[in-house]
């Protein structure tokens, strides 16, 4: 473990002190005070240094931000496997320059094993999928890969079974969605800290952003608001609305996540539904794009063509990459202008196909409807992206750099 200090001033303590032989009384005191003192050192408590303002982790690896972030997501698995190396290559071939890689994946689980050092054994979330995150990390920093950490936050069927009185409970069972997915409580600080302590790790361990994501209640949550059982933590006294609460659980938790990071020199971004930036605020799930806007480093809404019913007047957005993306730049830049310092903007898109949405619904995307994407960002001033498919496998032959 290093550490870091930014001196303020500096002192220069003489080796020897000479006394003229008419030395006051005083200055006898002086000597005898400071004979013979004998000091000594004491291991310093990491939380008090943290939080120094002269503090800042030094992990032991470099990296240095691209000139415009164009990542891609990576599963653990894919990172711990033999995909990695492809994605490698891919990284080498092409414009792209950024791994997203899970660190908490969707179920709960750290998708590394921590070392017996850290704070984290105690949980027994870690699965070996990653073997040895540090020499994946290294030859990001060998290959200039921007290191960006996934970890997924409210949806965590893990935590909620284990812990019922963090979650949202259904007459005697942790309440789950039609997937099967249990959410834990964003009211609750042990929650918020539960996380904040894993995206410390993975700052500490060298990810130069870390990137939260299903920072929401659940989906619907406006319909079983009612119904289910759960705790409202300290805002129980809150005199806001069920909605307005919602809203400031999330914010509340983005805020002070990223203060907690700033220590260790990690940026915080937050994925986002796109929709989210064209309502005031999202009501069920507690997203409101310009207050969590306001404290990120960086949001990234999804804005996946084939996740879009029809809005912006296109009755079949999936059918049209270029003109859904174009259509909501126009929203989110209108967003962002009105905030003070807006954060930067990376949205991510679908490098997959959505053959679910039905025959005559969807396009099979490739090449041509990535860059139609890219292209249409591009033009809105929008230099950053991330592209999702959730098997890793991105569409060859790209230009990633219109």
């Amino acid at each position: 473990m290093k550490y870091t200090f930014k001196l303020l001033a500096s002192f220069t303590i003489a080796a020897a002190v000479l006394i003229p032989s008419t030395a006051s009384a005083e200055s006898n005191l002086f000597v005898n005070n400071f004979a013979g003192k004998e000091y000594s050192f004491g291991t310093i408590d990491e939380t008090i240094v943290s939080s120094s303002k002269l503090f800042i982790y030094d992990s032991g690896f470099t990296f240095k931000y691209p000139d415009a972030v164009r990542g891609v997501y990576v599963t653990g698995h894919s990172a711990g496997g033999s995909r990695f190396n492809d994605l490698v290559t891919l990284m080498d071939e092409t414009e792209l320059n950024t791994m997203v890689i899970d660190i908490k994946d969707d179920f709960g689980n750290l998708t590394y094993k921590p070392s017996e050092e850290s704070p984290l054994t105690k949980y027994d979330i870690g699965r070996p999928y990653i073997k040895d995150l540090k020499a994946t990390l290294k030859t990001m920093e060998q290959k200039e890969i921007y290191p960006i950490a996934r970890i997924v936050i409210f949806k965590d069927t893990e935590l909620a079974e284990r812990k019922p009185e963090w979650s949202f409970v259904d007459g005697s069972t942790v309440w789950k969605n039609g997937r099967g997915e249990a959410f834990v409580n964003p009211f609750l600080q042990e929650v918020w800290d539960y996380n904040i302590e894993i995206a410390i790790e993975a700052a500490k361990m060298g990810f130069k952003e870390i990137q939260f994501d299903y920072v929401r209640f659940p989906e619907g949550f406006e319909n079983r608001d009612d119904t289910l059982k759960y705790s409202l933590g300290t805002y129980e006294s809150s005199e806001l609305d069920a909605v307005q609460r919602r809203v400031s659980a999330v914010t509340d938790f983005v805020a002070y996540a990223r203060e907690k990071l700033k220590p260790y020199g990690a940026q915080l971004s937050v994925d986002i539904f796109g929709y989210s930036a064209t309502l005031p605020e999202a009501p069920g799930i507690g997203q409101n794009f310009s207050k969590i806007s306001e404290n990120v480093d960086v949001i990234s809404s999804m804005i996946y063509p084939s996740h879009w019913t029809s809005y912006f007047g296109i009755a079949k957005p999936d059918l049209e990459p270029y003109r859904l993306v174009q259509e909501y730049a126009k929203v989110e830049n209108a967003k962002l202008a009105e905030l003070e310092n807006p954060p930067i903007s990376r949205p991510w898109i679908q490098d997959f196909t959505a053959s679910y949405l039905g025959a005559g619904n969807y396009l099979t995307y490739g090449k041509e409807e990535v860059e139609a994407q890219i292209k249409a960002l591009n033009e809105a001033g929008i230099k950053e992206y991330l592209l999702w498919n959730a098997g890793n496998k991105y569409s060859p032959g790209v230009d990633y750099t219109p």
